[in-house]
C-alpha cells in the first residue's frame, strides 16, 4: 500500500477512503504449490480486461457496499464479521475498529503500520488484506476469511495434536515467517490465537499489531504475550528477526504437549524460567521432535535453528499433510 493511501488514513476526519480492489486472489490449490520453495508464492488479482482494473482502482468503498454476516470475533478495539461484496458476492471477513477507542489508547499509528504491512504480504500462509476503508466513528479492513476459524480454538478442542499435524502447522508457519523476513518484517507475536485455518486446513498467520519493518537494526520495544517471549526480551535486550525463531519453537511445543514450555506463578518466575531455559520435554514427544523444539529454544539469538533449515528439512518435509482436499 503506497503512503498516499496511508496517509488517507487520519482518524479524526474524512469518511471514506479509496482502497485497493477487493478482488478473488488467483492462489493455486493447496496441492499444486511448490512446497520446495514456498517463499516464492505469490497471489495476483484476478482481472479480465483494462475497463475492470480502471474500474477497481477508481472504487471507493463503504460498509453499504457488503452484506454483514455473524460475527466471527471480538477484540479490544472492535469486532470482526463475516460479510459478502455484494457486486462480486466474495466472502471476506470485516474488521471493524472504533476509532474512539483507537485514540483513546494512541493506536493510531499502530494501526497505520499494522495496514502499511499487511498490504506487502502475498502468500498463502499470510492473511490477505485486501483493502480498507473508514467512516466518522470506524475503521474497516477487509481481510481474507479463514474458513476454519481460530488454530487456538482447535487445539482447546483436542488438547494436543498429533505429530504429523503439529509439524505441518509448524512448517506452513516457517514458510511464512520466511516471506516477512524477506521483506525485512518481524511478527513478534506469534501464538495460537493469532494463527486461523483456512477451507484447506492450511495455516494463516494473522494479527500484524505488534509487526514492524527492521531493515538490519535491532529492535528494543518489549511486546507479545509473555509465554512467547524470547530471553532477551525478558531481559530488555535488543531482538531481531530470530525472536520469531524463538516463538515459533514455543508454538512447536504448546502444539505437542497442550501447554507453553514455560510457566511461573508470575511474571518475574516466568521470566527467570525463559531465561534459565528450565523446561521439560515430555517423554511421548519424539526425539527427532524435542531435537527440534531444543534447537529452536536457545538462549543466544544467533545459534537458533534458521528459518531456513527447518523448511527444507527432509523429516519435516516428510511428515507434512497433504492440503488438497476442502474440509468446510
Amino acid at each position: 500500500m503506497d503512503q498516499l493511501s496511508l496517509e488517507s488514513l487520519k482518524l479524526d476526519k474524512g469518511k471514506n477512503a479509496v482502497v485497493k480492489p477487493i478482488i478473488k486472489p488467483a492462489m493455486p490449490p493447496p496441492a499444486a504449490r511448490n512446497r520446495s520453495s514456498p517463499t516464492t508464492t505469490t497471489t495476483k488479482a484476478v482481472v479480465t480486461t483494462e475497463e475492470e482494473i480502471l474500474e477497481a482502482e477508481r472504487r471507493t468503498w463503504t460498509i453499504n457496499n457488503f452484506d454483514i454476516g455473524r460475527p466471527l470475533g471480538k477484540g479490544k478495539f472492535g469486532r470482526v464479521y463475516l460479510a459478502r461484496e455484494k457486486k462480486s458476492e466474495f466472502i471476506v471477513a470485516l474488521k471493524v475498529l472504533f476509532k474512539k477507542e483507537l485514540m483513546k489508547h494512541g493506536q493510531e499509528n499502530v494501526l497505520r503500520r499494522e495496514i502499511e504491512i499487511q498490504a506487502r504480504l502475498r502468500h498463502p500462509n499470510c492473511l490477505m488484506m485486501y483493502g480498507y476503508f473508514y467512516d466518522e466513528t470506524k475503521v474497516y479492513l477487509i481481510l481474507e476469511y479463514a474458513a476454519c476459524g481460530e488454530l487456538f480454538k482447535k487445539l482447546q478442542s483436542v488438547g494436543r495434536f498429533p505429530e504429523a499435524e503439529a509439524l505441518t502447522y509448524l512448517a506452513e508457519l516457517t514458510d511464512a515467517l520466511l516471506h516477512l523476513h524477506s521483506k525485512n518484517i518481524i511478527h513478534r507475536d506469534i501464538k495460537p490465537e493469532n494463527l486461523l485455518i483456512g477451507g484447506y486446513g492450511e495455516l494463516k498467520l494473522a494479527d500484524f499489531g505488534w509487526s514492524v519493518h527492521s531493515s538490519g537494526k535491532d529492535r528494543k520495544t518489549v511486546c507479545g504475550t509473555p509465554d512467547y517471549l524470547p530471553p532477551e526480551m525478558c531481559k530488555d535486550k535488543l531482538h531481531n528477526k530470530s525472536c520469531d525463531i524463538w516463538c515459533a519453537g514455543v508454538l512447536l511445543y504448546e502444539l505437542l504437549v497442550g501447554n507453553a514450555p514455560f510457566e511461573g506463578r508470575d511474571h518475574k518466575a516466568l521470566f527467570e524460567n525463559i531465561c534459565g531455559l528450565n523446561y521439560r520435554i515430555p517423554p511421548f514427544v519424539s526425539s527427532s521432535a524435542s531435537k527440534l523444539i531444543r534447537d529452536m529454544l536457545v538462549i543466544n539469538p544467533s545459534k537458533r535453528r534458521p528459518l531456513e533449515t527447518i523448511a527444507r528439512d527432509p523429516w519435516v518435509q516428510g511428515q507434512r499433510l497433504k492440503r488438497d482436499t476442502l474440509i468446510i
